[in-house]
């Protein structure tokens, strides 16, 4: 933010305060246009990132913020089009995951296969949500147990996986969470705020949302898949074409609220 506001020549002010209003105008975006989806197959998970302090230190801020401490982002992707679908931005709980599905739940049409990690929270949340009828699998992995010295944030190595059918009958040949673990490299690849170990972490939440919600306009209507040759969006019949960034700017300013009218200007004796 600071390299662009040089850049620029406009204060770091400025750039905060557009990039929190084209968020916003990108969530209006996304809810509007990402609406019944006809899925096959989704994969959800979760990736961890943090917001002014990680949850440890933040638990020592006597006065601690709203938003401070970690944030997961929750995403859900279309395993053919490679459409995100669904993104909530809160905590691992079940909470959190039911927000998540809820909003997952009125983007598609019919009755998904959906796969998942083996997080426990997936479990409630989807029989309140779907209901019993969904072909709900998850993938759980083992990991091999290995010392981990101080400041450790990596799991041990993975010697294995087994296919765990939770309700419906999903077939257990897609049971897989490949696709939104690449795409949840991607994001952390494609975000600076997302890079481990520096001090580009988010320090306010509501510039964090924003971040994450241009990068999803930007993913599903304006990156080219390769393997697709189109976008997300065109491969699930979203949009009919590609969009580039004019035209996502140009959607951000229609959605922009009117400039308030300005008095007029009075001279100081």
């Amino acid at each position: 933010m600071r390299s662009i506001s040089r850049v620029a020549d406009c204060s770091i002010n400025t750039v905060s305060k557009l990039l929190i209003e084209a968020g916003e105008a990108c969530v209006a975006i996304h809810d509007e246009m990402v609406r019944g989806v006809r899925s096959k197959h989704i994969q959800c998970d979760e990736i961890w990132s943090f917001c002014y302090a990680k949850e440890k230190q933040a638990k020592k801020l006597e006065d601690r913020p709203g938003g401070v401490g970690d944030v997961w982002t929750w995403t859900a992707i279309d395993a053919d089009s490679k459409l995100i679908l669904s993104y909530f931005v809160g905590d691992r709980s079940g909470r959190s995951a039911e927000a998540f599905l809820t909003d997952l739940r009125l983007r598609v049409k019919g009755i998904p296969q959906i796969s998942t990690d083996q997080h426990g929270s997936y479990l409630t949340a989807m029989d309140n949500i779907f209901g019993r009828r969904v072909d709900f699998a998850q993938l759980v992995k083992v990991y091999r147990s290995t010392p981990g010295g101080p400041g450790r944030y990596s799991p041990g190595e993975c010697v294995g996986a087994h296919k765990m059918p939770v309700t419906g009958n999903p077939d257990m040949a897609h049971v897989s969470t490949s696709h939104v673990e690449r795409q949840n490299l991607t994001m952390r690849m494609s975000m600076r705020r997302f890079t481990r170990l520096t001090n580009a972490f988010s320090k306010k939440i509501d510039n964090h949302v924003a971040a994450l919600a241009l990068y999803f306009v930007w993913h599903n209507f304006c990156r080219q898949h390769k393997s697709l040759r189109v976008s997300p969006a065109m491969a699930a019949g979203v949009s009919d074409r590609l969009w580039s960034l004019e035209d996502v700017v140009a959607k951000i300013d229609e959605m922009a609220p009117a400039p308030k009218p300005r008095g007029p200007y009075k001279k100081r004796a």
